[in-house]
């Protein structure tokens, strides 16, 4: 064989190579942010952090999932966490809470290190009921991440998760749940 044809062969081979690897392209994070926010106003906070979330993104499908222990989650009242676990969300019954759905018009040859919105659509599953979630959300690149963050809420109603009347004033109708992934590369 020529030069010149070992190098085609050689180039053909290497972006064979290279378009397998990218719609195969997994990426992920383990240690993401999953915060909510349930608080009323002249009442106590009630709002936790969980900082242990797992998350993946399938770059050639665009599916995204992400899965939360629910005993992750960390108020700055211990008292308050406990009757969370024990009462509301029953963590022992019910001890995940997960997320699979897909970003839309997603490219990721797109993303820049200015953060643009992209439409996410799936399915949020907690306390073993399920609920269609829609809502946008920022994707940018930092160094070599892909960082995911925004926010949606949700109802304890759309959970089937009982508040007692004794509290019901002190915990929002709507509760704000925030997200930040910083997926790469496994």
């Amino acid at each position: 064989m020529k030069t010149n044809q070992i190098l085609k062969v050689c180039f053909v081979f290497v972006a064979l190579c290279s378009t397998i690897h990218v719609t195969g392209q997994k990426l992920v994070d383990r240690n993401g942010h999953v915060a909510f926010q349930a608080s009323e106003a002249l009442f106590e906070p009630v709002e936790a952090k969980n900082e242990s979330v797992t998350a993946v993104l399938d770059v050639a499908t665009h599916e995204i999932a992400s899965l939360a222990l629910i005993k992750g989650f960390r108020f700055k009242n211990s008292l308050m966490e406990e009757h969370f676990n024990e009462n509301y969300i029953e963590s022992e019954k019910y001890p995940k809470a997960t997320f699979k759905g897909q970003l839309m018009d997603f490219d990721i040859a797109n993303v820049t290190d200015a953060p643009q919105q992209v439409r996410v659509d799936g399915k949020l599953e907690l306390h073993g009921k399920e609920k269609a979630i829609e809502t946008y959300l920022n994707v940018g690149r930092a160094g070599d991440a892909i960082v995911i963050s925004g926010s949606f809420s949700v109802t304890p109603d759309d959970f089937d998760i009982s508040i007692p009347s004794i509290v019901k004033n002190k915990i929002a109708k709507e509760v704000i749940v925030s997200l930040e992934f910083k997926m790469k590369e496994l």
